[in-house]
């Protein structure tokens, strides 16, 4: 808000005025009622002493108002408050997904007895982006290839099967965090089992 100088202003110039009524109140009143004799010449030369106060009273009142008026105006200009701009909601985008079918690995840790001897286990896996993929890993020497189908019904759960080439098969199944991200279980023809993780 901006501070108002009217009424400010409008009390200094009427003490002004106040302190000029009295100046020459006061001098009308030594001239005109002094010594007995002289009161036309004591009249005459009030007014004359009254019209210079006057012209001097004028000049000074001048002077007065600006330089009154411009300590008010300094003392009391107060800069506007410019306003925050505000931002606005913001949207966060999501993250681009891939287009083409995309390819990382996995790993398969054993989770019993049988699969103890087998150590870890890599796989590779390819996502088609359309609930299907494929996948290959190497288990004691033999060489699995197979499938991975997304689960009817579900977004993130899916089953995958692959066969050796020595005659062994292997089941898994998986539930994705993301295209690429995903974890689950895999067993064995002959009863070894795996923790899968998928990406990462």
């Amino acid at each position: 808000h901006y501070f108002d100088t009217k009424c400010l202003m409008g009390d200094y110039l009427y003490l002004i005025w106040r302190l000029f009524q009295v100046r020459q109140t006061n001098c009308l009143h030594k001239h005109v009622l002094g010594q007995p004799g002289t009161f036309m010449k004591s009249l005459t030369h009030s007014f004359t002493g009254a019209h210079r106060w006057t012209r001097f009273a004028r000049v000074t009142t001048l002077i007065g108002v600006v330089a009154g008026a411009a300590a008010l105006m300094t003392g009391c200009y107060v800069v506007p408050v410019q306003p925050v701009n505000n931002p606005g909601t913001i949207v966060y985008a999501p993250a681009p997904q891939p287009t083409a079918p995309v390819t990382f690995a996995a790993r398969l840790y054993p989770a019993n007895d049988l699969a103890a001897s087998y150590g870890m286990v890599s796989a590779v896996v390819t996502n088609d982006l359309h609930g299907r993929g494929t996948f290959s890993t190497a288990i004691n020497g033999e060489n699995f290839t197979g499938e991975a189908t997304r689960v009817a019904g579900s977004a993130r759960e899916g089953v995958a099967n692959g066969a050796g080439n020595r005659g062994s098969y292997i089941n898994c199944r998986y539930q994705m965090n993301s295209v690429t991200l995903g974890s689950g279980q895999c067993k064995l023809s002959n009863g070894a089992l795996f923790t899968m993780h998928v990406g990462g």
